[in-house]
């Protein structure tokens, strides 16, 4: 693996802080903290309070890291209680009132499978940590995106087209994943994208830049999409020293 596409996903996976990323700050919702999830991998439910004024209630918190676990392993982590209050806030905001929870606890070697075989995994994952989940929220998933960007609390991965979104207690940061390829990474203000052409760009905001490398097409491989992880890893490099 290129050490270029290694920095990017880094900086997905919330390992590598660049300047102008924060950090999560943690904010409790106002109450009731109340969760109604299902698994559709283990056809599991979830239906109750997680947390109460006094804080995370340790028997239900217990519950769900089983409920959170790495489905292929069965393996098991203490979940931060962080990443349910983001999505209980994200919930709330948009008045979902039930998720489905496609991806939460991943081992270590589970992610190593799961990069090794799908686009845009990250090696250091917040998934392996408790601090992440994968959502779906039915017809307003983009709006709960859109929501939860807003709120800075963390990682937030759009996923359009395979119809869930990445949410995580990791540091402030967000990124697209379309069907050519990593979309958009954003962060500091800038935005590295692909345009209408295939050329690699780098803008400030949603402003015109310059485009830095040509790529042009759709990459349709998994090799393909992850030479263009190398090109838009080369590119935030560059982004950085201007």
């Amino acid at each position: 693996m290129t050490m270029d596409r290694r920095l990017l996903l880094s900086i997905i996976a919330g390992a590598v802080m660049l300047p102008g990323m924060a950090r999560a700050v943690p904010a409790p919702p106002p109450g009731p903290w109340r969760l109604k999830l299902t698994n559709p991998h283990t056809g599991e439910t979830f239906d109750g309070a997680y947390r109460d004024d006094n804080g995370p209630i340790a028997t239900v918190m217990s519950d769900l890291s089983v409920f959170l676990r790495d489905f292929h392993s069965g393996a098991t982590i203490a979940y931060d209680v962080a990443a349910l209050d983001f999505l209980y806030s994200v919930m709330d905001a948009v008045g979902q009132t039930e998720a489905q929870i496609l991806s939460a606890y991943r081992t270590r070697e589970t992610n190593e499978m799961l990069a090794r075989t799908t686009f845009g995994v990250a090696e250091n994952s917040q998934h392996m940590y408790g601090k992440a989940l994968d959502v779906h929220f039915g017809s307003k998933l983009a709006e709960a995106m859109q929501a939860a960007r807003a709120m800075k609390r963390g990682g937030v991965g759009w996923y359009p087209n395979s119809g869930f979104i990445h949410i995580d207690s990791g540091p402030v940061r967000n990124w697209d994943l379309d069907d050519t390829g990593l979309g958009r990474l954003l962060f500091d203000g800038r935005e590295i994208h692909f345009n209408d052409k295939g050329e690699l760009v780098i803008t400030a905001g949603h402003g015109h830049g310059i485009p830095l490398m040509v790529g042009g097409g759709r990459p349709p491989t998994v090799r393909q999409r992850m030479a263009r992880l190398h090109q838009l890893a080369r590119a935030e490099f560059l982004a950085r020293h201007r």
